[in-house]
């Protein structure tokens, strides 16, 4: 049986934990190579590692910390390294922007210090990889970008947040149609509320109640539901599919 990803190879940033560790299974278990970024844990990003090669995959770990100026750029020259040990080539053929972080600070309270660093990670990072990527993505490549559903229903409470990532949605919409003659597609993912240790609130159950209450799905979402579109985008399958935001919030007001 032939694995929809089979001789692919994909860099998966923020792979060591959560959605991008999801993302990074299940690309190897449908034949890709991945390269797993993480930023601080070694230890979590070489456990992924361990796994896929459990698993019969292939992958290897590189580490980066996007908030840097220049980052992108240090971080590629990393990948270029590993990418040309085991195949030769720095080219490759999917990219996902999942790396982010999320400070729950209100409007009025947010410092500049927390503006900048997330407009480094969330935005800046994924503009500089897009970019980097473009110069060595093979034809018919993929670029998967990471927005969120508070983009469309902004929340004063992470207001900062969701700026960071509403630039990430026309950063899409531009890269697809700058990439398209090339075959690649350029897509992004918009998540609700999913089940990581980025989502403090869902650690209490009123939170978890409140986010089920804005739902049509009546259930919170894991990092696998998430990561299963990821991997519809990336495979063949999604081929005739660019320029969009998908949501996956189990339909977080479908209504509003």
């Amino acid at each position: 049986m032939v694995r929809s990803l089979e001789d692919k190879i994909a860099v998966v940033t923020g792979a060591s934990r959560g959605i991008g560790r999801e993302i990074a299974f299940k690309l190897a278990k449908e034949g890709a190579m991945v390269v797993v970024h993480y930023g601080g844990s070694k230890e979590a990003a070489e456990a992924v590692v361990t796994q896929i090669e459990v698993d019969g995959g292939k992958a290897f770990a590189v580490q980066g910390d996007l908030s840097k100026p220049r980052a992108s750029k240090a971080l590629f020259e990393r990948i270029d390294t590993g990418l040309k040990a085991h195949n030769g080539s720095a080219n490759f053929d999917i990219l996902v922007n999942n790396a982010g972080i999320a400070t729950f600070v209100d409007f009025a309270n947010t410092s500049e210090d927390q503006f900048d660093e997330l407009i480094a990670v969330n935005l800046r990072a994924p503009y500089f990889l897009a970019q980097e990527a473009a110069q060595r993505l093979n034809e018919d490549g993929r670029i998967i970008n990471f927005s969120t559903v508070v983009v469309r229903m902004p929340l004063p409470s992470i207001a900062a947040y969701s700026v960071s990532k509403g630039g990430v949605d026309v950063l899409t919409r531009t890269l697809a149609t700058e990439l398209g003659e090339r075959g690649i597609t350029v897509n992004a993912i918009a998540p609700g509320a999913i089940q990581t240790d980025m989502a403090e609130f869902l650690n209490d159950p009123e939170g978890v109640e409140f986010t089920k209450s804005k739902q049509a799905l009546k259930r919170i979402g894991q990092a696998d539901d998430v990561a299963d579109l990821a991997l519809y985008l990336a495979s063949p399958a999604g081929r005739w599919v660019t320029g969009q935001v998908i949501e996956a919030s189990g339909g977080s007001l479908v209504s509003y």
